[in-house]
């Protein structure tokens, strides 16, 4: 595979984590690297800085749009926040589990509410398992938000790779989209669970959540190839 030349398989394992406060600088990235991900992530940070705004940005560059709120408030608040958010156009939501299968629910019903009312097709709620920055997850945690993800009927959920295993064995019908992806060599920084893409994709893994280690990057485009090479081997 030489620079520029990825199959739409393995482009669409890619999630661009866009985590920074200028959209600017976050349109940029997206420009350059659109070759590589399929889809972009708009966290906290940037969504804080530009709102809807920075959800429009990407769907115009041709990205599907992953919003990464980690939604976790009582289930009225979280399903009226979740219709503003279906009518925007995203493709994915992620919810905290932790909140309980009614909260969960909240968000599906509010997702696919919003997103109708505007004629687009509802977003899949990615329920959080457990922050891969915490570097243990006890197996009856893990079980009991896999539980509420599946009792809520969310599409998909977000887990470190170490617990794709639990995942596959309980709900294999879910989209396992997995943060902390570090290749061999990169820092670890705050990610207490990270695995290498080659692994998670080995795992079971559907989407791959890839931010500093390409966005931090001496050279964006040739990490974010070199990432895609080992996607695409080992799938």
């Amino acid at each position: 595979m030489t620079l520029n030349e990825v199959n739409e398989e393995t482009r669409s394992r890619m999630a661009l984590a866009l985590d920074v406060d200028d959209l600017v600088e976050a349109g940029r990235l997206g420009r350059r690297l659109f070759p590589w991900f399929s889809v972009a992530k708009v966290g906290l940070e940037l969504f804080a800085a530009s709102g809807p705004e920075a959800v429009g940005t990407f769907i115009d560059q041709g990205y599907q749009v992953f919003l990464d709120l980690k939604l976790h408030d009582i289930p009225n608040t979280v399903g009226k926040t979740a219709r503003v958010l279906g009518s925007l156009g995203v493709s994915y939501v992620t919810v905290h589990s932790s909140g309980g299968i009614d909260m969960l629910k909240a968000a599906v019903d509010g997702l696919n509410e919003g997103a109708t009312a505007a004629g687009l097709t509802p977003p899949m709620v990615l329920g959080v398992s457990v922050l891969t920055s915490e570097k243990s997850a006890t197996p009856e945690k893990l079980q009991e938000r896999i539980s509420n993800v599946v009792a809520a009927d969310c599409g998909g959920i977000v887990c470190a790779a170490s617990d794709l295993l639990l995942v596959r064995e309980q709900a294999p019908e879910l989209l396992s989209v997995v943060p902390g992806i570090r290749p061999e060599g990169v820092s670890n920084n705050d990610q207490g669970r990270p695995a290498t893409p080659s692994t998670a994709i080995q795992e079971g893994a559907g989407l791959l959540v890839i931010g500093r280690a390409v966005t931090a990057s001496a050279d964006l485009e040739q990490a974010a190839n070199a990432i895609a090479l080992e996607v695409s081997d080992a799938l």
